[in-house]
């Protein structure tokens, strides 16, 4: 019984890490790019406007969508790292 909390725990525990970790690059993409260093990208030309707005319009959206695609992959790896896969 006191191996399977562990397992969960350590199961739980790296779910939070994963969950932070995305948090942090959606966060650093979207506000840290879109609005706190857009001035400082705002020299570097995409697609016909800056860096900076073009994160702030597109570039968050679109690393949302690359999170959710990573966090899927990721969470069936671990799941199949602790015995929890689907089938």
């Amino acid at each position: 019984m006191n191996e399977s909390n562990n397992n969960g725990a350590a199961y739980w525990r790296a779910n939070l890490r994963l969950i932070a970790g995305c948090l942090f690059v959606w966060a650093l993409v979207s506000y840290g790019f879109g609005i706190l260093l857009r001035p400082l990208l705002s020299y570097i030309p995409i697609g016909g406007t800056d860096l900076g707005f073009w994160f702030a319009q597109q570039g968050s959206i679109i690393t949302f969508v690359g999170l959710i695609f990573f966090y899927a992959w990721r969470m069936n790896k671990l799941d199949k790292e602790f015995g929890l896969e689907e089938e």
